[in-house]
């Protein structure tokens, strides 16, 4: 029996682990679904996973990889979900799709590239952040869903009149009945990117059930 075969396998997993827990400590400390034991699971497993199927004659290897692929896509999905009218979840959901295709670069030691990829989504979570916030500030657009009450009568000629009032730029995206209700979608872009104006108009609109951004 070779030890060296299974110290060698020994050190892929633990590669696996360091490299899942670096990406996994940045969700844990932005609290997002799949955080740091996430993370290092999802790595070492599709490691593990590759090292099997290479040492497995049965079966092809690379239909032990698509499965990895498919499999982590549920997990992607799971962490998926709707808030209001805006969907959040998707960077975590990329990130554990290429968490483990980390792992399987591990197990086919491609070290190097494994390596490259994991300094781009390092830079990609912690550095370009700031960039990104930067970005939204040049131009923002932020969608609200209104409730009215009884249909809001005279609300939307009233809202659109703020608007402009205001030299906000809007679009009406969606309206739609719901009982005696009616529901708005606005798309507002404000050209001084204050939005506290819009909050109080609807706070304050007697015709206004309720709002969500």
């Amino acid at each position: 029996m070779d030890l060296s075969i299974y110290f060698e396998e020994a050190a892929q997993v633990s590669v696996a682990f360091i490299i899942g827990a670096i990406i996994g400590i940045e969700r844990e400390f932005r609290s997002k679904p799949a955080g740091f034991r996430t993370m290092i699971l999802i790595c070492v497993g599709s490691c593990l996973y590759t090292i099997l199927s290479k040492e497995t004659s049965d079966v092809s290897p690379d239909r032990i990889a698509s499965n990895i692929v498919t499999g982590i896509g549920f997990i992607g999905a799971g962490v998926i979900f709707k808030e209001g009218i805006s969907v959040n979840g998707l960077t975590t959901a990329a990130l554990i799709w290429v968490t483990a295709a980390l792992g399987m670069a591990i197990g086919y030691h491609n070290y190097p590239l494994a390596i490259v990829v994991s300094i781009i989504v390092v830079i990609t979570l912690f550095v370009l952040e700031p960039v990104q916030r930067f970005i939204n500030n040049l131009h923002r657009v932020k969608d609200y869903r209104i409730r009215t009450h009884e249909l809001g009568r005279n609300f939307k000629t009233e809202m659109e009149q703020f608007f402009s009032t205001n030299k906000m730029t809007f679009r009406c995206m969606k309206v739609v009945k719901d009982d005696n209700d009616a529901v708005y979608l606005f798309r507002i872009s404000a050209p001084d990117r204050n939005y506290d104006a819009v909050d109080e108009f609807l706070l304050t609109h007697p015709d206004v059930k309720g709002f969500e951004v």
